[in-house]
């Protein structure tokens, strides 16, 4: 990490912190990484993990070859996918369900983006309000059915809670209400959260991933088979997330997995076995004051991440090494304290650089990032932020 950061650093000396930068070296490393260990599955892209079409374009750049590569975006809201699909997009699939009444008539009114975009669903309620929102019985949306993908030990849930469809007798059931109300259903979809988004902090969390795998494996084809018979054969059946491509793609039904935070690598995905973390993305911060000889005060900085409140949700200074946040401040929305030894060296004037806690998130902070190549070229690309799009 050491020469990375070296390399950005040098890229952007002209430029005033704050600052996001990726170093395309290892977004590359990360993208062939993520295709090796798709195992042949093609690998599609989890827009919210990315948020920055230059970058989605890299990734989808490659193209599939028979040994596997990226293909389509996993999107994350209707006017974010309607959007993408303006800007070339050929194959869009909803990652959540929709009630955007909006952006689902524009989607009914529009025979390219009915091709190119596919609804996420889980109840009949969604299917209702999609056909009540395109306004015609003549629109034919394609739609994805999201499957409970977590884990139930008697009464514990272990995973999000996403779909209230787990079975393949509801699945299908769904699937059959879809067809009835003029809805082509082309696919099913398992996020297995605490497979792909939790770290291998302990043999007990790897037994517990083992075995979720196990009864997903049984209960993912046994939907798949139930749809099938109800609706006819699935063009889709995504599985996984950047912690789990191996284990979702090992699935003979599985079609295609889904990955994203692997291309920037945050700080969450520090503690897998199954790949080792090359951090490409990272923000920097300047130092503005010296409260103390051993104390450093940056500006800005409060980039917390969604999730669960806590410290893994905060960002991390990675240079120089040593660095700690303040305990009575962490990292603060107008000043953010650091100390350690290194504290103790910086300036006035010079800057920090941290890792986020999450990968597209950072990209809602910044209007642009500056990619920055291996002849330590450095060209600035916006963010859905910079294109002036907000879609959360």
């Amino acid at each position: 990490m050491t020469a990375t950061i070296g390399r950005l650093t040098a890229a952007t000396a002209s430029l005033d912190p704050p600052l996001a930068a990726l170093d395309l070296a290892t977004l590359q490393t990360n993208a062939a990484d993520l295709v090796r260990r798709a195992e042949g599955t093609p690998v599609r892209v989890a827009s919210k993990s990315v948020r920055c079409r230059a970058v989605l374009e890299i990734a989808l750049g490659a193209g599939l070859t028979a040994s596997g590569g990226f293909r389509g975006i996993m999107s994350y809201s209707l006017r974010e996918a309607i959007w993408l699909a303006q800007q070339g997009a050929q194959d869009v699939l909803m990652g959540y369900p929709t009630v955007d009444r909006a952006a689902l008539a524009q989607l009914g009114s529009d025979s390219s983006l009915l091709d190119r975009i596919t609804l996420m669903v889980d109840d009949v309620a969604q299917l209702d309000l999609i056909r009540d929102a395109v306004g015609s019985d003549r629109v034919r949306p394609r739609v994805c059915l999201d499957i409970d993908a977590s884990l139930r030990l008697g009464p514990a849930h272990l995973g999000v809670r996403r779909s209230p469809l787990r079975e393949p007798h509801q699945v299908a059931r769904v699937a059959r209400a879809a067809a009835d109300r003029g809805f082509a259903v082309v696919g099913v979809m398992f996020y297995e959260a605490q497979i792909a988004g939790l770290p291998d902090t302990s043999f007990a969390v790897r037994m517990v991933k083992k075995a979720s795998a196990a009864e997903l494996a049984t209960r993912r084809g046994a939907v798949v088979a139930a749809v099938s018979a109800e609706v006819g054969e699935l063009e889709i059946v995504n599985s996984g997330g950047t912690g789990s491509l191996e284990v979702s793609s090992a699935d003979a039904v599985v079609t295609e997995v889904t990955a994203g935070s692997g291309l920037y690598v945050p700080t969450l995905f520090d503690r897998y076995h199954s790949f080792s973390p090359r951090p490409a993305m990272f923000f920097a911060l300047p130092a503005v004051r010296k409260p103390t000889p051993k104390i450093t005060t940056l500006f800005g900085g409060g980039y917390i991440a969604s999730g669960p409140a806590g410290k893994t949700r905060v960002p991390t200074p990675v240079w120089p090494s040593g660095l700690t946040l303040s305990r009575n401040e962490g990292a603060g929305e107008v000043q953010t304290p650091v100390s350690g030894a290194a504290a103790a060296e910086l300036a006035v004037g010079d800057r920090v650089w941290f890792r986020h806690a999450k990968a597209g998130e950072l990209c809602e902070r910044f209007t642009e990032i500056h990619l920055v190549d291996e002849d330590g070229h450095a060209t600035a690309t916006p963010t859905y932020r910079g294109e002036g799009k907000c879609f959360g």
